[in-house]
């Protein structure tokens, strides 16, 4: 499925005779905060699937098989079609890669991997494997990114600023692998900024310049600043910083020859010319499971690795600069 042909939220698929499709027995791997707050409740409320299981070396969730290791799991529930990743990036390809070779439908949490060649060779095996690989952005399902998305295709953009600043000590306390390679830093919630602005803007994004701050016992940044254009030279620039607090700051302008949309709180307020929008539910992960099993019932995919691929060009191009250390 092309990128810009997402379905903002749909009902459950139907067969050709008007009938619902049988759930799907899906299983949970990694039941950390993510899994607990969002994967399982949205799971839970979903017609067209069935937790039978779940793997995790710590955690359990009560009334499900549980199993120490996705290799495990596998061995053990040969009924299974679909799994969801929600283990660190730095582990998800070998994990997604043994679930497709186990003819699995596979979805992934965000970001899609460590890396964009890992993203990409799953991609191909899963299309050679004849199942759905779903590359999630939840942030891309808030309730303000269609009608912002629907009204800037009307519109000249003239530039577009980004400030995503929060405590990291709130969102993730004691999770080490944010600062290991792979771990993306402060990219790990600036990259749900970058898939919203990805999927509002009607051009494609070029990364001209960044520069990234890293504390002295890290791997990667605490803050970055990044600076774009869309393929028309509009300018994108986009603030992250954890060490923001204590009000989180989940905000995106963009200028226009009309007037100024604003998207706030992570995409679920939205207003125009300074006044707000009513917008619909909030109900990011419902509608990624949704969507999830529409791809499935259609034999497709939705793999969009362009928010990946503005953070990789950080890495790439981004000037780094050392700071305090954060004392983890």
């Amino acid at each position: 499925m092309n990128a810009n042909e997402r379905p903002a939220g749909a009902a459950s698929p139907r067969d050709s005779h008007g009938a619902s499709p049988p759930r799907c027995k899906i299983a949970i791997v990694g039941v950390g905060k993510i899994a607990r707050d969002q994967h399982l409740p949205a799971i839970a409320g979903n017609a067209g699937f069935t937790l039978v299981a779940a793997a995790s070396r710590h955690a359990r969730i009560d009334g499900v098989r549980h199993y120490p290791d996705l290799d495990a799991l596998l061995a053990a529930e040969p009924e299974l079609d679909a799994v969801s990743l929600c283990t660190p990036p730095q582990v998800r390809y070998a994990q997604a890669r043994a679930a497709l070779l186990a003819g699995k439908h596979v979805m992934l949490e965000k970001p899609p991997g460590a890396g964009l060649s890992e993203v990409e060779a799953l991609r191909g095996l899963a299309r050679a494997q004849g199942r759905t690989l779903f590359a999630t952005w939840h942030s891309r399902f808030a309730s303000a990114v269609e009608p912002a998305r629907e009204w800037l295709s009307q519109r000249a953009i003239r530039a577009v600023r980004v400030r995503w600043k929060e405590d990291v000590r709130r969102w993730h306390p004691g999770q080490q692998w944010i600062w290991e390679p792979g771990g993306l830093g402060v990219f790990d919630p600036g990259i749900n900024a970058l898939s919203i602005v990805t999927r509002i803007l009607p051009r494609e994004l070029v990364l001209r310049a960044a520069t990234l701050l890293v504390p002295a016992d890290c791997s990667t940044p605490i803050a970055a600043q990044l600076d774009c254009v869309d393929t028309d030279g509009v300018p994108v620039h986009a603030e992250f910083d954890w060490r923001h607090g204590p009000v989180e700051q989940w905000e995106i302008d963009v200028d226009t020859d009309d007037a100024r949309l604003s998207i706030s709180e992570g995409g679920r307020c939205l207003s125009i010319a300074g006044q707000p929008v009513e917008l619909g539910p909030q109900r990011e992960y419902p509608a990624l499971y949704e969507h999830f099993r529409q791809l499935i019932a259609g034999r497709d995919e939705d793999v969009d690795v362009r928010p990946l691929r503005i953070v990789a060009d950080a890495f790439l191009l981004g000037v780094r600069v050392e700071t305090d250390a954060f004392g983890r």
